[in-house]
């Protein structure tokens, strides 16, 4: 059988969505020998991916996420290997493609918080991305032969917002990387820290957490990591007003050995998110060995368990409160630390794979 995988979104560049591409491929190739498998690729990450199965092809395909290209042209492309079957690994899928597809769905953030605040858009050209966007993923979900979620928060959010027969929607989990060795860089970084690691968009709750850091020891520093752009750029309007200029870092983007080195030499990991479809950096914390204290939002109790300490987002008190909790108490900083270990047994690419070879089977007979 010949199947598709969209991996224009392949890397970790691309943040979580990135990550689900490059290890679901990967393990693909370690346990299916049988089918034969065309990985689309953008010319930006087409020597990321190194086929190490000779089932496995890589094919360029560079149309832009989100473009008039991607839904005008890149149909042409899928038609031309006569595919038994593709896998969009994001809605961003070409409504126009009319053979037999699967598509993941990580979240429906955009249809909760559709605010200006998290675009550079201008307002008119924000709600036709809006409209647009509504348009694209209702439409792809409804032609689409099978839908994986990757939380029961998310499906369950899919069968409300979209209207979508729950039968449809198999729940797979991502998995979690091994950890690696670390690499040291200069950051800045002179004290001992709490770490974060994302995106600075709206729905992560930033503000609020160097808020409630105000009520933080000054002894920590809070280490921010995530690709800089517009949304980094505006918080760090917010860290000079609240005066915490010297305690604050924000690294940038990272790569896996400096952002290991950071897990590994961290004192806590907050995870302020309002929304989330999966929320892989907490899990990805634990496997340091990292305590972490979360937000109680949307799928993070589902995903986490009894691994974290959370707290509300919508409460700066919450916050601080919770962090001070854990940063005081050495017993339970350990006791975190195994529960996370524990937790981790949950999460593997392999199942993942797996489960996802199967839908592919599934969907093709």
């Amino acid at each position: 059988m010949k199947i598709g995988i969209d991996a224009r979104l392949f890397g970790t560049n691309h943040g979580g969505i990135g990550r689900y591409s490059e290890n679901l491929i990967k393990q693909l190739e370690k346990i299916d020998n049988n089918n034969q498998y065309f990985v689309f690729l953008q010319k930006n990450n087409f020597d990321e991916y190194q086929p190490k199965n000779k089932n496995f092809q890589k094919v360029l395909a560079d149309f832009k996420a989100y473009s008039l290209s991607e839904q005008l042209a890149f149909p042409y492309l899928l038609y031309k290997y006569k595919l038994d079957l593709v896998h969009f690994t994001h809605f961003n899928a070409p409504i126009f493609y009319s053979k037999k597809y699967i598509v993941t769905i990580h979240d429906l953030i955009i249809s909760h918080y559709p605010s200006s605040r998290a675009t550079t858009l201008n307002p008119l050209l924000y709600k036709i991305k809006l409209f647009l966007y509504k348009v694209v993923v209702k439409l792809i979900a409804k032609k689409a032969k099978g839908i994986i979620a990757v939380s029961q928060y998310t499906k369950n959010d899919i069968v409300k917002l979209l209207k979508i027969k729950e039968d449809k929607i198999i729940v797979t989990h991502e998995g979690v990387d091994l950890p690696i060795a670390g690499e040291k860089s200069e950051l800045g970084i002179t004290k001992e820290f709490l770490l974060y690691v994302g995106s600075a968009y709206p729905h992560k709750n930033l503000e609020k957490l160097l808020q409630a850091f105000q009520n933080i020891n000054k002894h920590y520093q809070l280490v921010l990591v995530g690709k800089k752009n517009y949304f980094y750029d505006r918080l760090k309007e917010e860290i000079k007003k609240l005066g915490l200029g010297n305690r604050v870092v924000l690294t940038g983007y990272l790569d896996d050995k400096k952002l290991a080195n950071l897990y590994k030499t961290a004192k806590l990991y907050v995870f302020p998110s309002l929304m989330e479809g999966f929320g892989l950096p907490p899990l990805e914390a634990q496997s340091y060995d990292l305590p972490v204290v979360s937000s109680s939002a949307t799928c993070l109790p589902e995903i986490l368990g009894d691994s974290a300490v959370y707290f509300n987002p919508n409460d700066i008190d919450s916050i601080s409160e919770k962090i001070n909790q854990v940063l005081k108490s050495d017993k339970l900083m350990g006791e975190l630390v195994q529960k996370g270990r524990e937790n981790l047994k949950k999460y593997s690419w392999t199942d993942c794979a797996e489960e996802t070879l199967a839908q592919y089977i599934k969907m093709i007979k």
